[in-house]
C-alpha cells in the first residue's frame, strides 16, 4: 500500500517530467528561423546532390525554381533576403538554366545558393 509521502514524491517526480518536456519545447520553438534556415541549408550544401534546374521568376525575396530529380518534377522558391551578397547584382541574368543542390532523402529540400555555393550561372566571385 502506497503511503502519502509515496504519493506526493510520484505526483512531484510527474510535475517535473511536465514542466521539463514544457521548457525543452519551448525553447526548441524559439530557435532563430534565419539560424534554422542557415543550417538546412548547409546540410543541403554538405550532403546535397547536384542536377539541373531551371530559374522560372524571381522577386527581391525570392527565386523560384523547377527542377527534375528521378522523372518526379519539383517547383518550389528559395528565400534570398539573406543572401543578397550571392546573387548577381543583375537578377535578370539569374532566369534560365541553374544547378540545384537537393537532399538525397528528401528531393523536394534544396537550394540553388548558399554561403559556401551557388548554382547560379552568373553569381558574384568571392
Amino acid at each position: 500500500m502506497l503511503t502519502n509521502d509515496a504519493i506526493r514524491v510520484a505526483a512531484l517526480g510527474c510535475v517535473a517530467v511536465a514542466l521539463g518536456a514544457s521548457l525543452h519545447r519551448l525553447i526548441k520553438v524559439r530557435r532563430d528561423p534565419v539560424k534554422r534556415e542557415q543550417k538546412r541549408r548547409s546540410e543541403v550544401h554538405l550532403a546535397g546532390r547536384v542536377t539541373e534546374g531551371m530559374v522560372l521568376d524571381w522577386d527581391e525575396t525570392c527565386i523560384h525554381y523547377g527542377y527534375t530529380v528521378n522523372g518526379v518534377p519539383y517547383s518550389t522558391a528559395q528565400d534570398i533576403s539573406t543572401l543578397k551578397t550571392y546573387v548577381p547584382a543583375d537578377p535578370n541574368t539569374m532566369i534560365g538554366e541553374v544547378r540545384v543542390k537537393y537532399a538525397h532523402n528528401n528531393p523536394a529540400n534544396s537550394i540553388i545558393v548558399c554561403e559556401q555555393w551557388s548554382g547560379l550561372r552568373s553569381a558574384p566571385q568571392k
